[in-house]
């Protein structure tokens, strides 16, 4: 699904309040009760993805003369530790001829590609020539099947 991570959590809340429609209610709940608490679960999702996105912008906002980096950025395979946070390995290139700090935003995502969080890890000090690594952590538990990629990336 492309477009703006708003205009995908738009779209993923009618979906999601129909599947719960269609799939039926349990423990008395009315099928109103059970959109109601559907439409919840997806406006705290909403919320919790738009709030990482902007302390991300904000991050990348404090940063000045950073270049595109983004192809110099490869990410690990995702994995949940014991408290169901996210983590996956950034390793970044630097091909530039001095010692470059990279930030990295990961976005983290569930196995249907929507995003669920997004985190921006710092790598500094990669020597010229040289690589660096770090470790992105979600800021909550996101469960499931998690997929992460880079959102955007800036050597400087």
């Amino acid at each position: 699904m492309s477009g703006s991570p708003l205009r995908r959590a738009a779209l993923a809340v009618p979906a999601l309040l129909l599947v719960t429609v269609l799939t039926g209610c349990s423990d008395g709940d009315s099928p109103s009760d059970a959109v109601r608490k559907a439409a919840s679960a997806a406006g705290r999702a909403t919320e919790a993805w738009s709030s990482a996105t902007a302390e991300a912008g904000r991050r990348f906002d404090e940063i000045k003369g950073g270049v595109d980096a983004k192809d110099a950025v490869k990410l690990g395979t995702p994995s949940a530790g014991g408290d169901g946070r996210a983590t996956v390995e950034v390793t970044v290139r630097n091909d530039s001829d001095s010692a470059k700090t990279f930030a990295v935003q990961v976005d983290f995502t569930d196995k249907g590609g929507n995003r669920l969080d997004a985190v921006v890890v710092t790598v500094p000090d990669v020597p010229a020539g040289g690589s660096g690594k770090g470790t992105a952590r979600s800021n909550r538990d996101l469960g499931g099947e998690i997929g992460a990629e880079v959102g955007r990336a800036v050597r400087y």
